[in-house]
């Protein structure tokens, strides 16, 4: 008695596993790896593509220096003690309006969120108030404070605050309506309705949002002391600059972006650690 193979449908996909379905962690592995390997190798060949360029007369290095007369010269400010008073100043504006409005910002947007009348009241103000540029606002501070601390704080502040309120009434209004149908029916009061649905339910993307704004903070400052301040990374960038000395420009461009970057990631690791229950924010493409 013969037998005949069965040959597969003609019409019929036929799809083997592949090595992500073979040798999961080991795939992810080689994807990360990557991954970090990507973010490191271009800022690396950009920057040597800047020396090269700034050693081979390609550029003019007296207005773009070469990136190891930038780093030399920030190593030189900062052993020297010129470098730190400027960073302080602008990092003790920062964490204070920062705090002021998140603090406030996540407290309106609490109330609007789950107030229909509150958010009826305020909304159209607020939208308004919204597109205005937050630096043409600095000489109503600078009538309202005088010159000195206040101005800047309440710049980064108002800053701040628009973007917290935003994220945090529009992620309490996404809570889904079975949440709260949830709450209702095993009679949770408000408090217990606010602690065990609304809060952990919008809380990623409150913290979202505050990262957004701890990156425009940093943003809004060095504008902010550009114009009205005597110290400062951004009075020592623009200040350099208008005495062509643009290699301690470049290096308060670079401690503001060390400043900005730690300063987002700071907030993005209080995020995780106040919402376990949430997906990982990575900041970027995720695979």
């Amino acid at each position: 008695m013969s037998t005949t193979a069965k040959t597969p449908r003609p019409d019929l996909l036929v799809r083997e596993p592949g090595p992500q379905e073979l040798d999961p962690v080991r795939t992810h592995r080689r994807r990360r790896t990557l991954e970090l390997s990507l973010a490191v190798a271009v800022p690396v060949a950009l920057l040597l593509l800047w020396q090269l360029a700034a050693v081979q007369g390609w550029i003019d290095d007296r207005i773009y220096p070469a990136p190891q007369t930038i780093l030399e010269d920030g190593i030189e400010r900062a052993a020297d003690g010129e470098l730190w008073p400027d960073v302080r100043a602008t990092l003790k504006r920062v964490l204070a309006g920062y705090a002021v409005g998140t603090v406030s910002g996540y407290a309106l947007g609490l109330l609007m969120g789950s107030l229909s009348l509150v958010r009826a009241a305020l909304e159209p103000l607020l939208d308004a108030l919204y597109v205005v540029p937050k630096l043409a606002l600095l000489p109503i501070f600078l009538n309202m404070f005088g010159l000195g601390e206040g101005p800047q704080i309440a710049l980064v502040a108002a800053t701040v605050f628009f973007f917290v309120w935003i994220s945090t009434m529009a992620a309490v209004l996404a809570v889904p309506a079975g949440h709260r149908d949830a709450g209702q029916v095993f009679g949770a009061t408000p408090w217990q309705m606010f602690r065990h649905v609304l809060l952990p339910a919008s809380l990623p993307a409150v913290l979202v949002g505050a990262r957004i704004a701890a990156g425009v903070a940093v943003l809004v400052i060095v504008a902010s002391e550009s114009i009205a301040a005597d110290e400062g990374l951004g009075h020592l960038i623009f200040d350099s600059r208008a005495l062509f000395q643009n290699d301690i420009m470049f290096v308060g461009i670079v401690c503001v972006a060390v400043l900005g970057v730690l300063f987002s990631e700071l907030v993005r690791l209080v995020g995780r650690l106040l919402t376990p229950w949430a997906p990982r924010d990575h900041g970027r493409g995720q695979s």
